[in-house]
């Protein structure tokens, strides 16, 4: 028996990352992927927890040595997530999950067709371009090129076994959790897990 593996993935400005820290805090059975980049850290951001930071030769000659169980480009920045960590701790039945954007998806979703995926989307393109103006980080056309690139992930939303339309924050927590402590209860999980119990109900 081993772990969930779930993906999480969501156009820039949906709340992705508020979502998934919310998740972590109220389930602790369920861990998050660190993913190297080459991107530099942002103020606050602590290498081996937010990210591993390495630089492009090295991520190019992890990914040439078949480390990566995906890996993407996104704004100029190369994005992996390790394949023999993901594997040490499904084997260890721990729940994990990934946050990465649908192309990364797509390349888990070849080699572990069972990873369980769910997307968040915005209740709005104006809430989401209101979100992202919000961040006062970006200029209207790093904005405009934000939007367009949201656009883009939302037409892969069907792909996905799960969407969470990410209006109020507690109400969306509430769904994602409830997504992950469904797919824990599953046939085929709790009839390895309670083999003993089964045995001893139906004798």
């Amino acid at each position: 028996m081993s772990g969930n593996l779930f993906i999480v993935s969501a156009p820039s400005g949906a709340g992705k990352t508020s979502l998934v820290s919310a998740l972590l805090k109220s389930n602790r059975h369920i861990a998050l992927s660190v993913s190297y980049t080459t991107r530099a850290p942002r103020t606050g951001e602590i290498d081996g927890k937010d990210y591993h930071f390495v630089s492009r030769e090295r991520f190019l000659e992890m990914a040439q040595h078949g480390d990566f169980l995906e890996s993407a480009e996104v704004y100029g920045n190369l994005y992996g997530t390790s394949q023999s960590w993901i594997e040490k701790e499904l084997a260890s039945e721990r729940d994990i999950l990934l946050e990465i954007d649908w192309q990364g998806a797509e390349q888990v979703r070849r080699l572990m067709p069972h990873v369980i995926s769910i997307f968040i989307l915005p209740p709005s393109l104006s809430a989401l371009e209101t979100r992202l103006q919000g961040r006062g980080q970006d200029s209207a056309e790093v904005i405009a090129r934000r939007m367009q690139a949201a656009r883009d992930d939302i037409s892969h939303v069907a792909e996905f076994d799960y969407v969470i339309i990410n209006d109020k924050l507690d109400e969306a927590l509430k769904q994602l959790d409830a997504v992950v402590i469904a797919s824990g209860l599953h046939r085929d999980s709790q009839l390895t897990r309670h083999a003993t119990l089964i045995n001893q109900l139906h004798k």
